[in-house]
């Protein structure tokens, strides 16, 4: 037996010598097949295929991703009651009164079916794409077609989630099955979807050619993979272990390396942010995670019923699900503004604005909760920011995270305009992310006009948005008792740190390669 092959013997461990001696070259070896094969508890078999591999042993042969849809709570109550879809056009058609015009207007429609005001504006937008829902002159809903064939897609795959378990593999759908549930899953976040998404990776595992000398020298050695490695005072008390064969130990083996605790890099940069917003006289504010939609949403005058709030797609509270109550008048100025303008100088949104909706209590959806928050105690004038957490469903990819930091803030003051929100904007951009080319472009916020997004290029990435910004609108501002103009942003903290700190990847500032985190020197803002 070569030198090589004695110390690698003598640093198997169990598992991974029972895996040598119970497969042979050629056998293709996955996680749950080594664990159900051989009695492993859950989770050694992919502990010792990893040393396998890490000592070359065996190899990845290659990966299989499938594809399974979950049933959620959402669902099961969808198939008793139905989808939002399927119960608006149901009751559209049972309320026809002139054989097209149901009489109903969104917000009755929310009324009777119990349903949330946003709901129903998201589930009639979707039929009025279809074509079978419309609406009148008077903001009555019509109808104008057939009932959709893809309600009766969707009614058999909660029957068949239901019937097998909950659980659904995409490779048993069919093409329109597949189409339709790819509509209502989510990966993430899917309280409020019907199915959740789950992508199951397999990775295949197969010998390498070092694996034959190493089980032919085991076999040679007797080691089975069944030797004792820790002798209990059971095991001395009833003598069980006489005639056992015991695990060698290498008492050279060098103890491990002490590692002495330095600041994160990205810690450090959000703390160097604080400092250079506060020397600059930014007065901090903070909240909680937990927000009701009011503060979210209704006081930034998103609309209760509009599609467009889906572009904050929240996570729910279960326990408690709302709020007690919201604090007055802001609560009463507020639902004036959504429904006729209140004292903003607006025509509102004209509709009848739920105040039982308003309190529900989710995560906290954008840092900008925090300035309207901050509007009915501000100074005047002012200038606050907060570093915040936010929570909000995305697609995990090189530029985009589940739950992100936002740097938000607001400048209150008379002579406030657009040109010192863009000074903000390139403060930010060049002095704290150090970006070099830098363009600002128009966008859309429901809270602001003008609106403005902040672009900056990144050298593997290229250009992405760092973040929005723009003058509050009336509608937020009067009806919280601020009487200026107020500039305000939200910039996506995470992007900057992605610049400054020199990565190709959000994900890299959450790393778990603690060598790489170490290795990583923190860059503090310039300026």
């Amino acid at each position: 037996m070569s030198a090589d092959i004695q110390n690698t013997v003598k640093n198997l461990h169990p598992l991974e010598i029972r895996i040598i001696l119970s497969y042979r070259s050629g056998d293709e070896l996955t996680v749950e097949k080594v664990e159900k094969d051989l009695g492993f508890k859950g989770g050694n078999g992919n502990q010792a295929l990893s040393w396998l591999a890490g000592k070359g042993i065996a190899g990845e042969i290659r990966r299989e991703t499938a594809v399974f849809y979950e049933l959620t709570d959402l669902g099961r109550e969808w198939k008793e009651k139905g989808s939002p879809e399927e119960r608006i056009f149901n009751l559209a058609r049972r309320t026809q009164g002139d054989g097209t015009s149901s009489g109903l207007r969104l917000p009755d429609i929310a009324g009777n079916l119990g349903l949330d005001n946003k709901d129903v504006g998201s589930a009639f937008g979707a039929l009025s794409k279809l074509g079978v829902l419309a609406m009148d002159g008077e903001k009555k809903v019509t109808v104008s077609g057939n009932a959709p064939e893809h309600f009766a897609v969707v009614r058999g795959l909660l029957d068949k989630a239901a019937d097998e378990g909950s659980l659904l593999a995409e490779a048993a759908l069919s093409p329109a099955e597949k189409t339709a549930i790819a509509g209502i899953a989510k990966k993430r976040g899917a309280a409020d979807a019907p199915f959740r998404q789950a992508d199951r990776e397999t990775v295949v595992f197969g010998f390498t050619p070092d694996w034959e000398p190493l089980a032919a020298a085991l076999k040679a050695a007797g080691i089975t993979g069944d030797e004792i490695g820790t002798l209990t005072a059971e095991m001395l008390e009833t003598g069980s272990w006489k005639g056992k064969t015991f695990r060698s130990y290498n008492v050279k083996v060098p103890p491990a390396r002490l590692i002495v605790g330095r600041t994160n890099p990205y810690a450090q940069f959000l703390e160097d942010v604080k400092d250079k917003l506060s020397s600059l006289g930014f007065e901090e504010f903070d909240g909680p995670l937990v927000e009701t939609e009011f503060w979210n949403s209704d006081a930034l005058f998103m609309p209760q019923f509009h599609s467009a709030r889906d572009i904050h797609d929240v996570y729910h509270i279960a326990e408690p699900e709302k709020a007690k109550a919201i604090e007055e008048p802001w609560l009463s100025n507020v639902a004036a503004a959504h429904e006729n303008g209140g004292k903003t100088g607006s025509r509102g949104w004209n509709y009848a604005f739920d105040k039982e909706f308003t309190r529900r209590l989710i995560l906290r959806s954008q840092g900008t909760v925090l300035s309207a928050k901050t509007l009915p105690k501000a100074k005047i004038p002012g200038k606050y920011f907060g570093i915040v957490r936010c929570f909000r469903y995305d697609r995990v990819d090189a530029t985009h995270l589940s739950d992100f930091y936002q740097t938000e803030g607001i400048v209150l003051g008379e002579d406030v305009n657009l040109k010192t929100l863009l000074g903000m904007l390139d403060m930010f951009a060049r002095e704290v992310a150090g970006a070099k080319e830098v363009k600002y472009v128009p966008g859309y916020f429901p809270f602001t006009e003008p609106s403005v997004e902040v672009h900056i290029k990144h050298p593997v990435l290229g250009w992405f948005e760092l973040g929005g910004s723009g003058i509050f609108r009336p509608e937020v501002t009067a009806s919280l008792g601020v009487n200026v103009p107020v500039a305000a942003w939200g910039i996506g903290i995470d992007r900057m740190a992605l610049m400054a700190l020199g990565l190709n990847d959000l994900r890299e500032l959450f790393s778990y390669d603690i060598e790489n985190v170490r290795l990583r020197r923190s860059v503090t803002p310039q300026g």
